[in-house]
C-alpha cells in the first residue's frame, strides 16, 4: 500500500545546487534561473494515473519540479498497458501508483515522487488536505460532478488547477489558474524583442464556465472556433451524469448523445447559422472511440498538458485560457474563452 508521511508539511524552499544547475541549463537558459528555481520549489498534486497523466508526469518530472504526489485507488488493468507506459505485463492487478513509483523515479532522482492509493484519500476532507499542502492540482480523467468539487476545493484553498482527459480520438484541458500573472514578448512593439511586460488573466471555475454563452460571437468567429469538439466532449460529460458514469461506447448511445449535444447548443446560445448541429461522424467518433485510451492522443493531449502546467509555474508567456480541445481525427487543437471577459 502506497502513502505518504509527509504530505502535510510544505517543505523549505531550497535553492538550485551547482549540479541540477547542470541537468536543466537548457531550460535555465530557456526561462531563466528564476522560473526554474519556482518549478524547483513546486509540489504538484496529480489525481489518476491513466494515459494523459502519464504523459503529463513525464514532461514534468524530466523538467524538474521539486515533488510529485500522485493518488490512484485503482489496480493496473490489461487496457492501461497501451497508453500507460509507466507498466508491463506483470503489472496487471497491482495498484497502479505501486507499479509505476520506481519507474517516475528513475526519470529524475532530483524529483521526490509519493503515491497514495487508499480509497480513504478521494473523501471530501482528505482531498481538501491533499490539496492545502500543494502548489498545483491536476485531475484527469474524471466525471463531470467530479472535476467542480475538487476545482470548488482547489478555489477555496487558492490552488491552482489543470483538468484533462482523453475519450477515445478527443480531449480536452481546462484551466482555472486564479489571478494569473506571467511574463511575456511586448507583442505591441515586435521592433524591440528584447522588451517583456507583465500581463495578467483572471480565470474562472468549470462551474461558471459551462454557462458560457456564445452569443456574442459572430458566425464566422464561431466557425472558426469550431465548437463542436467542445459540445461533444460537454454531451458526454453529461451522458455520464445520466448513466451512472458510463461512457457513451456504442452506437445506439448516438441519438441520445446527439440529443443532449444539440440541447447544450441551444442553451449556449450557439450560432445556428455556424452550427446547427453537431456531425454526425463526431457523434459516431466519441460513441465508438470514448471508452478506449489512444495512445497518441494521450502524447498530445498530456504533453501540452505538461508544457502548460511548466509554463504556468514558470510564469513566462501565456497559459491555456481556458478550455482547449483536441480533435485525433484531424489533428487539429482550439482554444475557447469560457466565462472569461
Amino acid at each position: 500500500m502506497a502513502s505518504s508521511t509527509d504530505i502535510g508539511t510544505k517543505s523549505v524552499p531550497v535553492q538550485i545546487t551547482e549540479d541540477e544547475a547542470a541537468v536543466y541549463d537548457r531550460q535555465i537558459r530557456l526561462w531563466g534561473l528564476e522560473a526554474q528555481q519556482r518549478m524547483r520549489n513546486a509540489t504538484i498534486l496529480v489525481f489518476r494515473l491513466k494515459g494523459i497523466a502519464t504523459e503529463a508526469i513525464k514532461n514534468i518530472v524530466l523538467a524538474g519540479i521539486g515533488k510529485l504526489i500522485v493518488v490512484d485507488t485503482e489496480d493496473v488493468l490489461g487496457e492501461d498497458l497501451g497508453a500507460g507506459f509507466f507498466f508491463r505485463d506483470e503489472d496487471v492487478g497491482k495498484k497502479r501508483v505501486d507499479a509505476a513509483k520506481a519507474r517516475i523515479e528513475s526519470l529524475n532522482p532530483l524529483v521526490k515522487v509519493e503515491t497514495i492509493s487508499e480509497p480513504a484519500s478521494l473523501e471530501s476532507e482528505s482531498i481538501r488536505s491533499l490539496i492545502a499542502a500543494v502548489d498545483m492540482v491536476c485531475v484527469t480523467d474524471w466525471d463531470r460532478e467530479g472535476l467542480i468539487r475538487i476545482n470548488t476545493i482547489a478555489r477555496e484553498l487558492q490552488k491552482p488547477l489543470y483538468l484533462g482527459g482523453t475519450y477515445g480520438l478527443i480531449g480536452y484541458i481546462f484551466c482555472d489558474l486564479l489571478t494569473h500573472d506571467y511574463i511575456a514578448p511586448d507583442r505591441s512593439n515586435p521592433k524591440d524583442s528584447t522588451k517583456s511586460v507583465k500581463n495578467t488573466i483572471v480565470y474562472t471555475p468549470l462551474a461558471k464556465a459551462l454557462n458560457h454563452s456564445w452569443n456574442k460571437l459572430t458566425k464566422r468567429q464561431t466557425r472558426e472556433l469550431n465548437p463542436a469538439i467542445l459540445f461533444i466532449i460537454l454531451a458526454s460529460w453529461e451522458y455520464q451524469s445520466r448513466h451512472n458514469g458510463s461512457l457513451p461506447d456504442n452506437l445506439s448511445a448516438a441519438k441520445e448523445l446527439g440529443d443532449i449535444a444539440v440541447s447544450l447548443l441551444s442553451k449556449a446560445d450557439v450560432n445556428k447559422q455556424a452550427l446547427p448541429t453537431i456531425p454526425q461522424d463526431l457523434i459516431d467518433t466519441m460513441t465508438t472511440t470514448a471508452a478506449h485510451e489512444i495512445s497518441p492522443v494521450c502524447a498530445v493531449v498530456g504533453g501540452m498538458l505538461a508544457q502548460d502546467i511548466l509554463k504556468a509555474l514558470a510564469a513566462r508567456e501565456a497559459p491555456i485560457a481556458n478550455f482547449f480541445t483536441f480533435d485525433g481525427s484531424t489533428g487539429g487543437g482550439t482554444v475557447s474563452r469560457m466565462g472569461l471577459s
